[in-house]
Parts: C-alpha cells; structure tokens; sequence
C-alpha cells in the first residue's frame, strides 16, 4: 500500500482530496485532523484498510515528532503529504491578536513544515520518490482586507515549499504548492452572500472556485503522471484578478 498523509481530512477541501486519493486503488490515506472519528466513520466503512484516520491537533507542532514515531511510522512507507489543514484568523492588523496569531502559524506553517521534516526522512529511508502538496491560498497573492496575517503563513508555505524542491529534487523528492481561490467550505461559512459575491466579481469567471477541481489538482500532483512538476505554484482560483 502506499500511504498518503491528508491533513485536514474530515471536512471540506480535506475530505474531497482523500476521496479522490481513495479512488486511485494503490493508495491508502492517513488522514489527521483533531475531529472524532465519528465524522469520519463513512468514510472508514467504504475503504476498509485503506484508510487511518488520526485525531491530533496541529496547533501542538512540538509533538509531530511523537506522532511521526508512534504512529504514522508503524503503518507504512509515505509516498505523499498534503498540507491541506488551516487556522483562519481574520482581522485587520492593527488588531493582532498574539495567542490567536501564534495558534495559526503552528497550524499553517510550522507543523507542515514539520510533518514535511518527518516524511522527507521516511521517504529516504524507504528510498521512496515521492509527492509533497501544499494548499496556500489566493490571499498570499492578492489583497483582501482582514487577511493580511493569514496570507503572511500561506505565504511562508509558498516559499518553504520552493525550496524544498531545490533541496530534495534530486532525491525524486518533489513539493509543489495549490493556490485555491474562495470555495464553499466551513471555512469560508462566516461569509454573507454579499461578501461572497463581490469576492467572486474578482475572478474571471465570477463564481466559486471548485472544491473538486482543487482536489483532483492534488491528486494530479500525487500521480507518477506529474513526476516531472516541482517547485511550482499553481493556482485553481477561477482567474482571480
């Protein structure tokens, strides 16, 4: 089996791009995300053996380490990662919010950075070629008010995952990263049809982005069918200007 980490996997963006990982029969799925199984249990009963689901809470990166050796390592060979999980606090700077701000860098950046640590390790010692995805967001590349320390992780995501590229490249090892525009997901439910709409008046095609098209991007980024894309931004976004 090979196994493929989906962080974020119970819900949304997380839950389409396991689906469709479950879909390719060589695959298997841990997915991590501090929702109870319950709310994964479907997805359990329809792939039994392919798929692990990990209650843990990337707000803690200081135990990723722990979580790498005493679990996700007893499964099997990693051949891919997505850093789908996100913590999204909105405000306007000149109202940071310390704990708040710290709470979404450990979720945003500093545990995929570190799951990402954990895997390149495991891929090494299994001398596996395989696949790290990163969802940013189109935040990181265009203003929107109340966002600015949220596109600041998105951000260090980006950059963090060029370089990874460099670093491994040659090991077959390769990091690519999603921008996604505005989806209907939980996160985004705080938003009024009015907010919404003029967010979608940004984009070319005036609408939505697709939660399937930015999940079957992924999967794309996981397949043999993509070996040679790395160090790369792509965006899935409707043509957001």
């Amino acid at each position: 089996m090979q196994w493929i980490i989906v962080t974020g996997d119970s819900r949304g963006l997380g839950k389409e791009i396991t689906l469709q990982i479950l879909s390719e029969t060589q695959y298997g799925v841990i997915g991590i995300s501090r929702s109870d199984v319950n709310e994964t249990s479907d997805i359990i009963s329809n792939y039994p053996g392919r798929y692990i689901h990990l209650v843990y809470d990337l707000a803690n990166s200081k135990e990723i380490k722990n979580l790498y050796i005493n679990q996700i390592k007893k499964i099997g060979p990693i051949y891919g990662l997505v850093n789908n999980s996100a913590f999204a606090y909105d405000d306007i700077v000149s109202n940071l919010n310390n704990k708040l701000l710290d709470q979404m860098f450990q979720v945003n950046v500093y545990s995929p950075m570190n799951l990402t640590k954990y895997v390149i390790r495991d891929m090494l010692l299994n001398k596996v070629q395989g696949s790290i995805v990163h969802i940013s967001s189109v935040s990181a590349h265009t203003g929107y008010k109340g966002l600015s320390m949220y596109a600041a992780t998105k951000g260090a995501l980006e950059a963090f995952s060029i370089n990874v590229a460099r670093e491994w490249g040659e090991k077959g090892i390769r990091s690519n990263c999603i921008v996604p525009g505005f989806m209907e997901t939980t996160m985004n439910a705080s938003l009024n049809l009015e907010q919404k709409q003029r967010i979608y008046r940004r984009t070319s095609m005036k609408k939505e982005t697709s939660v399937n098209s930015v999940a079957s991007t992924a999967l794309f980024l996981l397949l043999e069918q993509s070996v040679s894309i790395t160090g790369t931004v792509i965006h899935v976004d409707n043509g957001t200007l």
